[in-house]
C-alpha cells in the first residue's frame, strides 16, 4: 500500500497514481476467520491493480460492500449492494451513466489504481462487470470478451468442475475461440474467451447458450443448462446468461467477500489438471503477479482479430475482423479515411515513455486544422485513444465567454505527434500543425456528460503553461459540448497567445428558461413582489444516539448546503431561503418548471455543491449563494454546479400536507418526485443499525446523519423530532469585530471576532483567522467596512483582542469548525466555512452546550 501522512483524526492521506484519497480504519478486520485488515485489502488491490484494471476497464462497475467485515460462516457480515454511484464518490472517479428501464445510473469504471484503492476503502470487496465496455461518449459497445459459470451443484466439486470446463474447451476452439479458465473464488470456474467486437450481447448470448445445451445433450449425467435448482444435484451448471448486455460476472483477481479471503483466480489449463486445484486465496494470487504470472493477458491485453462463433450458431455473419490495431472505437476514424491517400497515422499507437520518476502521465495534443475552415482540435488521451474536441472558435482566452466543442471521433494515440497536410479529397483535407501539447491531470471524467482537466504544454505552446479547463456537454445531440477555461495554477498569466477564430461559424450556448430571474432586491423581473407563502421550515436539534431509544427514527444523511423551500405553481418555480429570502436567481438549473410535476406544491430540500472529493463542499457553495446576475450564474452553472437534495413534501396539490406523520409524507414524496436529467435528487433513506451507518458515513467523510421520527408532523420550528447526529464539530456566529492582519494581510484582516446571541448583545466565543481565501479575505473587508460601529456588540471580550479591534454591526451570520470547547467559554481551534446568507443573528443557536455558556 503506499505511504501516506497520518492525521490528528485518524484518517490517513495516501496519495497513488498522482490522486491523493484518505484512508481509515486500517486495523479493522475484515476476515475475521484469517485476520485479514483493510490495510492487507489494500495491499492486495495495490499490488493487483496492474493486471485487474485491464480486465475491468471501462467496463460499468457493480460492488459488493461489507463495510463492517464479512463475518463469520455462522454469522455472515451485512453485504451492501451498490449499482449507483453516492454523492460521497471523488470527483476524480472515471465513470459512465447507463440507462436503464425505470431510472439511470452512474457506474465506476475501474480505469485506474486510484479508483481501485477508493474501492478497497470503502471495502468493495467484490468488483463485477459487464462483458462490454463503454467508449468515450459513455455508449455501451460489442462485448469483447464471453464468459461461462461453470457452478457445481450440491455433490459436485471442482473436479466435475474441470472436466466440463475441457469440455467446453474443445468446442470453443473448434469455433476459434481459445478460453482462459479462472477459478471463481467460490464455488466453481469461469470460462473466458476473447472476441473481436463484432456481434451483439444477445447473439453471443444466443451461441453462449446453445453451447450449454450441447453439452447437457452430451453428457446429461454432467452437465445442466437449466437454473433450476431441482435439476442441478451431482451436476455441473453452464450457466450462459452472463453473457447478457444487463448481468455481471466477478472481475478477474477481485477478492470474494467469503469468510476467507479467496480470489477470482486466472488460471492455466496446466494448472486445472492439478490434484491439488483449490480456490486461490489473496496471497497466493499476490506471490503469482509478483512473479509476473497473468494467464487472463491474452484476454485483457487485447481482443481478438477474427474468428468466432460461427454464421450458423452466432446469427452472424462471420467477418474477417479488423486489422492488428482493430480497436472498435477507432473504426469510425478508419471509415472515414483512406489510408493509401492521407499521410495520417492509422496504428493504434502507444503511450509515450513514463516522466522522470516512473509516473505515466496521459498526454493532450491541440492543433490548429487549417482545413475548409480554420478550428482546433482539442485531444485528450483516455484509455488508449484520443478523445477528440473540434473548437470552432478556439480556445477559450478567458473564463468570461464559453466556446463550442464539437466531439469528433476517437483518434489513435499516434496522431498526438501528427503534423501535415491532408490532400485536397480526403477527410479533413488541410495543413494541421501542433499549437501545443503535453501531459494532462483529470480531475473529473464522466463519459458522455463532463471532463474537468488540467493541462500542462510545452515551452514556447500556445497554452502558455498550465491551465485548467471544463468540458460540459448540452444536453442536445451526442456532439455538442461547451469548453470553458477555469481558474488554473497560473491563470494570473496573460492569454495573448491564444487565439480566437472568428471567421467560423457561431459557437452554442447554454440558455435557461428562467433568464429573466428575480433582482436583487427581491423583485420579480415584472416588477411584481413575489408573495411568498406562510411556510416555514422545520429545524433539527442536535443529538446523539442515546437520545434515540425507544422511538422509531428513519435516517438520511445530512448534507451540507442550505436549506430551500421548493415553492411551485402552474407558471413558476422559486425557491425559498430558510430566513425568507427568495434565491431562485441564484439557482435557474434547479427552477426549471419542466423538472417538475404540473401541480402547485411544495416541498423542503437541501442545495449542495459537490467537491471534487466527491462529497458536499459548503465551502464550494459560497460561490453561488452570492450571486444574482444572470451573466454571473450563467457563467457558474458550468464551474459549480449544484444539485437540490429534497427530503419532504408540505403541500401537493392544494392539499396541506404538514399534519401527515413523516411516514406519509415519505410515500408521498417518493410518489410526487420523478427522476430526470435535472439536478434533483430524492435524499435516500438508509436502512440499517445507527451505530453501523454512522460509522459507514464517518468513513466516507460526510458530515454526519439525520435521524427523523416516523410518526413526527412537519412544524415549521426547532424539534427533537428531527435530530441532526453530526462528526464535525461546527457552529454558527455573528460577526462582531474584526482584527488588523500582518505580512500579507495588513490591508486585508487578521481575524474576525465572534459571537453567539445572549439577551439584547453578544456573548464573546473567541476569534478566528483560519480557513479564508485570498480573494475572500478582501471580500470580508468589503463587506465589513460598510458596517462599522463605534462600541463593542459584545458583552464581553479579553483586552487583548479588544486592544486592536475594529467593532461592526452584529448583522453578518457565519459558520465555524472546531476541535472542543475552552473551559472558558471559547471556541478551540476554529476554521472559518463561510457565510451563512440563509439566516439572520437571531436564528443562531449553541449547536453543543458547554458549561461555561449555559451556568
Amino acid at each position: 500500500m503506499p505511504e501516506g501522512t497520518a492525521t490528528s483524526n485518524g484518517k490517513q492521506r495516501v496519495r497513488v497514481a498522482g490522486r491523493e484519497l484518505f484512508v481509515t480504519n486500517l486495523d479493522k478486520v475484515i476476515y475475521p476467520e484469517t485476520g485479514t485488515t483493510k490495510a492487507d485489502v489494500l495491499a492486495y488491490y495495490a499490488a493487483v491493480a496492474p493486471v485487474l484494471i485491464p480486465a475491468a476497464a471501462n467496463r460499468p462497475a457493480t460492488r459488493k460492500r461489507w463495510v463492517h467485515g464479512v463475518g463469520t460462516a455462522e454469522a455472515p457480515g451485512e453485504m451492501f449492494f451498490q449499482k449507483n454511484l453516492d454523492d460521497s464518490t471523488p470527483g476524480w472517479v472515471p465513470r459512465a451513466f447507463i440507462v436503464h428501464k425505470e431510472r439511470t445510473n452512474q457506474y465506476p469504471l475501474v480505469n485506474d489504481p486510484a479508483t481501485l484503492a477508493w474501492l478497497a476503502q470503502i471495502a468493495a470487496l467484490e468488483i463485477h462487470v459487464p462483458q462490454w465496455r463503454v467508449d468515450s461518449r459513455g455508449n455501451a459497445m460489442n462485448p469483447d470478451r464471453l464468459v461461462l459459470d461453470l457452478d457445481p451443484g450440491e455433490g459436485a466439486g471442482l473436479a466435475e468442475c474441470v472436466e466440463v470446463a475441457r469440455l467446453a474447451r474443445a468446442i470453443l476452439q473448434d469455433v476459434g475461440l481459445d478460453p482462459v479458465p479462472v477459478t471463481s473464488g467460490s464455488k466453481g470456474i469461469h470460462l473466458y474467451a476473447a472476441l473481436d467486437g463484432t456481434r451483439s450481447s444477445e447473439q453471443i448470448s444466443d451461441f453462449a447458450h446453445e453451447l450449454a445445451r450441447s453439452l447437457e445433450a452430451d453428457h446429461p449425467g454432467l452437465v445442466v443448462s437449466d437454473m433450476k435448482k431441482a435439476l442441478r444435484a451431482g451436476k455441473v451448471l453452464v450457466d450462459w446468461s452472463q453473457n447478457s448486455s444487463a448481468k455481471t460476472t466477478i472481475v478477474p483477481y477481485s477478492l470474494r467477500g467469503r469468510p476467507r479471503p479467496t480470489v477470482a483466480a486466472p488460471r492455466t489449463w496446466r494448472e486445472l489438471g492439478s490434484r491439488s486445484l483449490h480456490q486461490l486465496d489473496y496471497r497466493e494470487v499476490t506471490k503469482r503477479v509478483e512473479s509476473g504470472k497473468d494467464p487472463f493477458a491474452v484476454i485483457s491485453g487485447g481482443r481478438r482479430t477474427g474468428g468466432g462463433p460461427p454464421a450458423e450458431q452466432s446469427g452472424a455473419a462471420v467477418g474477417t475482423g479488423p486489422d492488428d490495431d482493430g480497436d472498435p472505437r477507432l473504426e469510425e476514424y478508419r471509415k472515414k479515411r483512406d489510408a493509401a491517400g492521407t499521410p495520417e497515422p492509422f496504428t493504434a499507437g502507444r503511450h509515450p515513455a513514463p516522466a522522470e520518476g516512473g509516473t505515466l502521465r496521459e498526454q493532450f495534443v491541440i492543433q490548429e486544422h487549417h482545413a475548409r475552415r480554420l478550428h482546433f482540435d482539442f485531444r485528450l488521451e483516455r484509455d488508449g485513444v484520443l478523445v477528440s474536441w473540434a473548437l470552432p472558435k478556439g480556445v477559450p482566452v478567458s473564463g468570461t465567454k464559453n466556446h463550442l466543442a464539437v466531439q469528433t471521433e476517437d483518434h489513435p494515440l499516434d496522431y498526438a505527434g501528427f503534423e501535415g497536410t491532408i490532400p485536397e479529397g480526403q477527410y479533413g483535407a488541410g495543413t494541421v500543425s501542433i499549437w501545443d501539447r503535453g501531459h494532462y491531470e483529470s480531475e473529473k471524467w464522466i463519459a458522455g456528460k463532463e471532463v474537468i482537466a488540467v493541462l500542462t504544454g510545452q515551452n514556447g505552446g500556445g497554452l502558455g503553461g498550465t491551465r485548467r479547463f471544463a468540458l460540459i456537454h448540452t444536453g442536445q445531440g451526442d456532439d455538442q459540448w461547451l469548453i470553458h477555461l477555469m481558474d488554473s495554477p497560473d491563470s494570473t498569466q496573460e492569454h495573448a497567445s491564444v487565439p480566437a477564430v472568428s471567421e467560423v461559424g457561431q459557437a452554442g450556448a447554454i440558455t435557461s428558461a428562467t433568464a429573466a430571474s428575480a433582482a436583487t432586491d427581491g423583485t420579480a423581473a415584472d416588477g411584481t413582489s413575489p408573495h411568498v407563502p406562510d411556510f416555514l421550515p422545520m429545524l433539527a436539534s442536535s443529538g446523539t444516539v442515546a437520545d434515540l431509544a425507544g422511538k422509531n427514527w428513519q435516517f438520511e444523511l445530512k448534507w451540507d448546503g442550505i436549506r430551500a423551500l421548493v415553492l411551485g405553481d402552474a407558471t413558476a418555480i422559486r425557491l425559498i431561503s430558510r430566513n425568507g429570502i427568495d434565491i431562485s436567481a441564484s439557482y435557474p438549473e434547479l427552477t426549471e418548471r419542466s423538472c417538475w410535476p404540473e401541480r402547485d406544491f411544495a416541498a423542503d430540500g437541501e442545495i449542495i455543491a459537490v467537491g471534487l472529493s466527491g462529497r458536499p463542499d459548503f465551502g464550494l457553495l459560497q460561490a453561488r449563494m452570492k450571486l444574482t446576475k444572470s451573466a454571473e450564474v450563467a457563467q457558474a452553472q458550468l464551474t459549480t454546479p449544484v444539485r437540490l437534495m429534497l427530503f419532504d413534501l408540505l403541500s401537493d396539490g392544494g392539499e396541506d400536507l404538514r399534519s401527515l406523520p413523516l411516514g406519509e409524507r415519505r410515500s408521498r414524496l417518493e410518489g410526487f418526485f420523478e427522476a430526470s436529467g435535472c439536478p434533483v435528487r430524492l435524499s435516500d433513506v438508509v436502512d440499517g443499525d445507527v451505530a453501523h451507518i454512522l460509522e459507514s458515513t464517518r468513513e466516507l467523510g460526510l458530515e454526519g446523519v439525520m435521524a427523523k421520527r416516523v410518526d413526527g408532523r412537519y412544524v415549521g420550528q426547532r424539534s427533537r423530532s428531527w435530530l441532526k447526529l453530526k462528526f464535525e464539530r461546527t457552529q454558527e456566529v455573528v460577526v462582531g469585530g474584526w482584527r488588523t492582519g500582518k505580512g500579507d494581510r495588513k490591508d486585508s484582516l487578521g481575524s474576525l471576532l465572534l459571537g453567539i446571541p445572549e439577551g439584547s448583545g453578544l456573548r464573546y466565543v473567541g476569534r478566528v483567522g483560519s480557513g479564508f481565501g485570498t480573494r475572500e479575505l478582501r471580500e470580508l473587508r468589503e463587506k465589513l467596512d460598510a458596517i462599522p460601529r463605534k462600541t463593542s456588540p459584545f458583552v464581553e471580550v479579553p483586552d487583548t483582542d479588544a486592544s486592536d479591534a475594529h467593532w461592526v454591526s452584529a448583522r453578518l451570520v457565519g459558520e465555524v469548525s472546531y476541535g472542543d470547547w475552552t473551559g472558558s467559554g471559547k471556541l478551540r481551534h476554529p476554521v472559518w466555512r463561510g457565510w451563512r446568507l440563509d439566516k439572520k443573528p437571531a436564528d443562531v443557536a449553541l449547536e453543543d452546550w458547554p458549561p461555561a455558556l449555559t451556568t
